[in-house]
């Protein structure tokens, strides 16, 4: 095959087999869908840091959760709009470069919740020991390290597959992942599968992590009724967001892998979707709404702007 003979450069992404008309409306569905991604994060990201009352470690771990949201889901909404406007053509760089952004994200996303989860176990389990534990220096630490982890696990995962030989150039998603690449490679490197199962296990071992804190929770709370009123406030939200996450991670995961030839591409390409369309949008409303002093804060923003508002008209009617 000619194919196999020449480098391949380019990569095809044919998960995009709409017809015009389609790709109009599903472009202005996505655009919406994405503006509403980064105004819920942005008002939570900008909430947390003008509010000091906010600078304690849970919230600071959602503020970089909504950060982390923004990078994943700029790694394909801008990419993905662009392809539905022109060619779905992507330079082997850079699918490599997508690829990354994205699963780097994924894994951020599980890193932080399970700070998140760790924190509520300190928090309401040994409360006591709570603020001598979770110091600023020790918060910055852990953030630190749910940023920097992830991003090099996915690096040395992208790193094993640069140089690799490919003898296809068709990606039957609508963006690019490690795995399908894995799958156009003439020979599979043996050093991507090694890294592959080491960041499986390594973000196993945060699974493990997140399930202990959770049995010590649920079992402080069942024998100190009192402590339930904190969980219901604090940890409820941290469950949606870790149960929603999961759900639409290992639903592509598993379908990616596992998956049958004969479904059709549109429910390929919404399975492929969901951990990027579900959890970046639902995560800002679920904490805005449930947690009172971001609520209460968004409303006092809200109500200062409305009365801002009101002030300006009587003003206007009074030199009027």
């Amino acid at each position: 095959m000619m194919e196999n003979a020449t480098a391949v450069t380019l990569l095809t992404l044919s998960g995009l087999d709409f017809t015009l008309e389609h790709k109009i409306i599903l472009f202005l569905l996505t655009l919406l869908w994405y503006l509403i991604i980064v105004l819920g994060n942005v008002t939570i990201i900008v909430v947390i840091i003008q509010d000091k009352n906010l600078h304690e470690p849970m919230y600071i771990y959602l503020c970089n959760l909504c950060i982390n949201a923004l990078y994943g889901t700029i790694g394909f909404y801008p990419k993905f709009l662009l392809d539905l406007l022109s060619s779905h053509i992507i330079s082997y760089a850079g699918c490599m470069l997508q690829g990354f952004v994205i699963h780097s994200s994924v894994c951020s996303d599980f890193s932080i919740l399970t700070l998140m989860a760790y924190d509520r176990y300190v928090a309401i389990c040994q409360p006591l020991v709570y603020h001598s534990f979770m110091t600023k220096q020790r918060v910055t630490i852990f953030v630190f390290l749910s940023w920097l982890l992830p991003l090099y696990c996915m690096f040395m995962n992208t790193a094993t597959l640069l140089g690799s030989r490919l003898c296809g150039s068709h990606i039957k998603r609508i963006y690019c992942v490690n795995w399908m690449v894995v799958t156009l490679t003439c020979s599979p490197p043996k050093a991507n599968t090694g890294v592959a199962y080491f960041n499986i296990l390594f973000y196993f071992g945060h699974f493990l992590l997140i399930l202990w804190s959770y049995v010590y929770l649920i079992r402080t709370c069942l024998v100190y009724t009192e402590n339930w009123g904190k969980f219901t406030q604090t940890c409820l939200p941290h469950l949606i967001s870790l149960i929603t996450y999961s759900i639409t991670v290992l639903f592509d995961v598993l379908y990616m892998r596992f998956g049958s030839q004969n479904v059709s591409q549109h429910l390929n390409n919404f399975m492929a979707m969901e951990f990027l369309l579900i959890p970046p949008a639902v995560n800002p409303f679920v904490y805005g709404f449930k947690l009172t002093k971001i609520r209460n804060k968004i409303m006092n923003l809200v109500l200062m702007k409305r009365t801002d508002a009101k002030c300006q008209r009587n003003n206007f009617r009074i030199k009027s």
